[in-house]
């Protein structure tokens, strides 16, 4: 008997759960009904999408590169010939391009750019403070600790160096100014509009071609970014990390894209995506998960959904995060993803698309 008083009574409080938490009991009905509502919505809202192949190009960090343990080169050369990527997203570090003051080291640009146009390759190049990959703002060790004002005018005087040697090169198509300058992460100060305003006066007195501002693709409206730039970029990401809910999807549409870009479309010449995420999105340095583990994050599959996702989307062009990632992987005896990118540059289809047809 006892045993059964007790089912009774452990049977008898779990039905009246919701009678003692009424609060919680309608929070978490609340929270599923929107979840499946969420999930309703985004299944109807794709409905009707017509596909559009964007120009597929990639970002490529000699940093991160160098951060994996690789010979950047061996890997930019595989991406242009083995991937045959023919859209480039390049960051000019400012710690590499200018190690001591006034000293300037456009070696490392001039090969990426050189071997770029060889192959008839085209570049947005990044210029400032805040480009991607980690710490993100990559400042050089002598101006660590320096006056916020005489950084700025160091940047400036940068900024003009970098622009006016490749103002007539002709693999750059257009400048990126910051790289999501609103976005408040790495280890940099907070954003300032009127600083960025200078920036951008900087390379526009230089030259005319198109500057190109990026921003959060989930966590802003765009019209920030937006009222500054020519060309709007916006990163996708479709998993990430959150410390409250560990590993997510991101509860966004496609039409959700359009919807924004169609918003913004009066004060920008186009909106790209200049980051599609093709890696995992980490907690700690790549090389230090195991390799199956990052595979279960990032696979040939989910890139493939991912591409999908932007096809749906529908901008002209879509820049990939990750290739270095991919290369390091096939080094470890793991091609999956680099095999899977190949495919997706591969003749015909790819050809015509990265030539630009």
């Amino acid at each position: 008997m006892e045993k059964d008083d007790n089912k009774i009574v452990t049977e008898t409080g779990r039905r009246g759960w919701h009678r003692r938490h009424p609060a919680r009991f309608w929070s978490a009905v609340i929270l599923i009904l929107g979840l499946g509502l969420g999930f309703l919505n985004m299944v109807i809202s794709n409905l009707g999408l017509e596909e559009k192949d964007p120009l597929l190009g990639a970002t490529f960090s000699t940093v991160y590169t160098e951060q994996l343990g690789l010979d950047w080169k061996a890997a930019y050369t595989a991406m242009l010939d083995d991937l045959g990527m023919r859209r480039l997203r390049l960051p000019a570090y400012w710690s590499r391009i200018e190690p001591e003051p006034e000293v300037f080291d456009f070696s490392e640009l001039d090969w990426q750019l050189e071997q770029a146009d060889r192959r008839g390759a085209k570049v947005i190049l990044a210029v400032g403070r805040k480009l991607p990959r980690w710490p993100e703002c990559h400042v050089p060790k002598w101006a660590v600790g320096m006056n916020e004002d005489l950084i700025r005018t160091r940047i400036i005087s940068m900024i003009g160096t970098v622009v006016r040697r490749y103002a007539k090169n002709p693999a750059v198509v257009a400048w990126q100014v910051e790289n999501e300058p609103f976005f408040d992460f790495g280890d940099c100060p907070p954003a300032d509009d009127s600083f960025l305003k200078k920036e951008i006066a900087a390379v526009r007195a230089l030259d005319s071609r198109p500057i190109v501002i990026s921003e959060s693709g989930e966590l802003s409206t765009w019209v920030r970014a937006a009222s500054l730039a020519d060309i709007l970029g916006v990163s996708t990401y479709r998993i990430v990390w959150s410390n409250f809910t560990g590993y997510f999807y991101w509860p966004i549409t496609p039409r959700l894209y359009r919807d924004r870009a169609a918003a913004v479309a009066s004060l920008v010449q186009k909106v790209i995506v200049t980051e599609l995420q093709g890696e995992p999105w980490t907690t700690q340095p790549i090389i230090s998960m195991p390799l199956d583990q990052q595979l279960k994050l990032m696979n040939p599959d989910r890139l493939r959904s991912n591409l999908t996702f932007a096809r749906r989307i529908g901008f002209s062009e879509v820049y990939l995060w990750g290739v270095e990632w991919w290369y390091w992987l096939k080094l470890q005896g793991r091609p999956e993803m680099w095999d899977a990118a190949k495919a997706l540059f591969a003749p015909p289809a790819a050809s015509a698309v990265n030539a630009g047809t």
